[in-house]
């Protein structure tokens, strides 16, 4: 038997200015796809081989480029149409947040042009992220469906295997079933649905218990993803029946799943310390012990923004007999990287830091001594000796502020990028970070996080944000 495999993730945030082009995407073909995918042991110990099409990579980003969209679901067109006669299923990683130029989604694009090439029958896996969007279309267009329990998501990787180890199963057994979808009139940030809290916690255990029962394959439910307005926005429940006989009562399950969260609809809310940016800084200043982390809620690169804003810097500038030694990391900004680039360790420049696309990244006139030069490198399941941005470490002058200046957007969520980019987190009293909420392995050291609730583009008012084309009435935003 021989199982397809491919990735596409974007996490497309259309507040950001710029695309998402072919370049910001990790690329890779053959055996290295076959190898960042992590899952050959499962199709080797079933006896199955794997047919690579192409893994396709971008993180948070803005709107894809056409372009860049055409040729990479062209590539999975190409390698489904080429290997048609001999294939007995398709395993692919999609993360379910994109959005196209003049499209809409990627990701339901790209799994209806392969539904259209194999017909309605021929066995679909999909693991998706839970802050992607659904819709009834995409849903049943799948044999299986499933996304990862934690938020963060430190199941994702285990999430990739369980489908894997599924479709091998159903190749064994094959059924003609599909995945079964409801859409809930809610809708949530990430921020609001971590799982360690409630009431993702008791969700995630409610679908825990659903699936212990032999005739449910899987269960999952996912909050969506909000940085672009599009219809498909919204909390999804997927339900996926163990048998063809199973798919009455897996819709009685989608129904209880539906149920349950719903009575919970008025329980959300944001996980852990949550303060206005003044605030935030006064707890970061007097907490005891090292690190403190403050997470930039507002330019969250995890969601999609563009990591430039200066607006934190800015707080930290103004604070008079500063003492506490604080790391950015990072503040993006090509033109100053670039500058930067050509200084020489330990030598003195001005810069002027900010983009100047608005009030939250306007420049700041600084002068810097070079500290070091490094690569942001991969965190989770991403490689973890690949750089995907490089930055300059600088000291502001006079100052116990530090600041990895970068050429791109990238996350710096693990102990190990800021060893890895040149400066080591035990260095430092406070670390103001580009996410949401804190990621699990920061977490873990600190002894203070605080999500700053800064402006961007990625605020965490959700009823605030101003939705044409969601369906209505939708909670929070309306009241239901």
């Amino acid at each position: 038997m021989k199982v397809l495999i491919g990735t596409f993730v974007t996490e497309s945030n259309a507040n950001v200015p710029n695309k998402a082009t072919i370049a910001n995407y990790d690329i890779a073909f053959g055996d290295d796809l076959i190898r960042k995918m992590g899952v050959k042991d499962i199709y080797d110990e079933a006896q199955i081989e794997i047919i690579p099409s192409i893994y396709a990579d971008a993180g948070g980003n803005g709107v894809v480029s056409k372009n860049a969209f055409d040729y990479i679901e062209s590539c999975f067109i190409k390698s489904v149409k080429e290997h048609l006669n001999e294939l007995d299923g398709i395993y692919l990683f999609l993360h379910g947040a994109s959005e196209v130029e003049e499209i809409g989604s990627g990701d339901h694009h790209i799994l209806k042009s392969i539904r259209e090439v194999v017909g309605p029958y021929l066995p679909i896996a999909v693991v998706c992220d839970p802050h992607g969007n659904l819709t009834k279309e995409y849903v049943e267009n799948c044999t299986i469906l499933r996304s990862y329990r934690e938020s963060p998501h430190t199941d994702a990787q285990q999430s990739k295997r369980i489908v894997s180890k599924m479709l091998c199963d159903f190749l064994k057994d094959r059924q003609n079933i599909h995945s079964i979808y409801r859409k809930l009139p809610l809708i949530l940030g990430g921020e609001q649905s971590v799982s360690a809290d409630e009431p993702v916690y008791s969700i995630n255990k409610f679908m825990d218990e659903m699936e212990k029962d032999s005739r449910i394959k899987s269960v999952s439910w996912h909050p969506g993803y909000l940085r672009h307005d599009c219809p498909e926005a919204g909390c999804g429940i997927v339900v996926v029946p163990q048998t063809e006989a199973d798919m009455e009562f897996a819709n009685q399950k989608a129904d209880e799943l539906y149920n349950y969260i719903w009575e919970r609809r008025h329980i959300f809310h944001y996980t852990g310390l949550t303060a206005k940016p003044d605030e935030a800084i006064k707890m970061a200043l007097e907490a005891d012990g090292k690190p403190v982390f403050i997470t930039d809620s507002g330019d969250n690169t995890t969601s999609g923004a563009p990591g430039w804003n200066t607006f934190v810097l800015r707080q930290f500038l103004a604070l008079p007999n500063l003492e506490k030694k604080v790391i950015f990391a990072t503040i993006c900004d090509p033109n100053a990287y670039k500058q930067l680039c050509l200084v020489e360790d330990n030598q003195e420049t001005h810069i002027s830091l900010g983009v100047n696309f608005d009030e939250m990244s306007a420049p700041v006139e600084l002068d810097v001594i070079v500290k070091c030069k490094g690569p942001i490198t991969g965190f989770m399941y991403r490689d973890h000796n690949r750089a995907y941005a490089h930055c300059v470490v600088v000291n502001v002058k006079n100052t116990p502020i530090d600041i990895m200046i970068a050429d791109g957007r990238f996350a710096v969520v693990e102990v190990h990028q800021f060893k890895d980019a040149g400066a080591p987190l035990e260095n430092y009293d406070i670390a103001v970070v580009k996410q949401g909420y804190i990621f699990p392995e920061l977490k873990e050291i600190g002894v203070l996080s605080v999500m700053s609730l800064t402006m961007g583009a990625t605020p965490q008012d959700t009823a605030s944000i101003p939705f044409k084309r969601i369906m209505r009435p939708m909670f929070p935003i309306d009241k239901i």
